[in-house]
């Protein structure tokens, strides 16, 4: 990202709010750790200096626009997760595109706040520069497609034993802490089972069993859903591979319906594990 690329955002940002093309702006803004950014909401344009756009920013911000549903048309910062993400809410219908504003920047990854090393969920994005957008600032960055698969490649070579065993270590470790869901924008169900108290559903406790249901559950949920940016995995206080699991997904999706791109960038029609066919594979079964 250019170095001025805040100051323009803040210009644009100002300019929507002062017209009153929208109610709010969602970008960043420095928290009390040197490198470390969060979500902010602008509201005014006397509020638009607090904003910074860099590669500290690590934070996918799309999913706050649920907050804001009613409150007038949001502005927002989007880069290629944030604009795959907005596509994502739409076509679940959480949001409205028209209530969207949003001004794409390419972005070529952000850094960890911890070390300065590139994050993995960049290292792997597939979509660099924002698959739909209001206005674009600034230039657009190449679009390298990394291959994403080399842990699920390892994972499928092992033994079924020790399949089992990576994933029972991976479950064991699982607070349930749902923060991969709180961050995930295909998790946007307004009631989440995971919150249901009916016995039966979900145990409150953090025994294997347990997690690795909500584990499993909440995959095959957002499977088909998907936008691979990688916020389960970021977000996991515990260090979880939680997007092995997803790519895995993702790659089995593609061999058995076909490619396909979750964020409305896939011309195949519905999502395909909620979506029925005639023609369906059924080799699996």
């Amino acid at each position: 990202m250019t170095a001025n690329l805040t100051q323009q955002i803040r210009d644009r940002a100002r300019d929507l709010l002062q017209s009153g093309t929208v109610s709010c702006f969602i970008a960043w803004e420095p928290a009390r750790f040197e490198h470390w950014r969060t979500p902010v909401t602008i509201e005014s344009p006397d509020e638009v200096d607090r904003i910074v756009v860099d590669e500290w920013c690590d934070q996918l911000i799309a999913k706050y626009a649920l907050q804001r549903r009613g409150d007038g048309r949001i502005g927002m910062v989007a880069r290629g997760c944030e604009s795959r993400a907005v596509e994502r809410l739409v076509a679940d219908r959480q949001v409205s595109r028209q209530d969207v504003y949003l001004v794409g920047v390419g972005c070529t990854g952000m850094l960890d706040r911890d070390g300065g090393a590139p994050l993995k969920k960049c290292e792997e994005c597939q979509r660099r520069n924002p698959v739909t957008y209001d206005e674009m600032v600034g230039e657009t960055v190449e679009e390298p497609r990394p291959y994403r698969f080399g842990e699920v490649d390892r994972i499928e070579s092992m033994e079924p034993e020790q399949r089992r065993a990576f994933f029972d270590r991976m479950f064991s470790q699982c607070a349930m802490c749902f923060a991969c869901r709180n961050v995930c924008p295909a998790c946007n169900c307004r009631s989440c089972f995971a919150d249901a108290e009916r016995v039966g559903w979900l145990e409150k406790d953090f025994g294997l069993d347990a997690s690795r249901y909500w584990g499993l559950m909440r995959a095959f949920h957002t499977g088909d859903r998907c936008i691979e940016c990688g916020e389960c995995e970021r977000a996991c206080p515990m260090g979880l591979p939680l997007m092995t699991l997803m790519h895995k997904q993702v790659r089995d999706i593609d061999r058995l319906f076909g490619p396909y791109e979750g964020g409305g960038l896939s011309d195949a029609g519905p999502d395909p594990l909620r979506s029925y066919r005639t023609d369906d594979v059924e080799e699996f079964m």
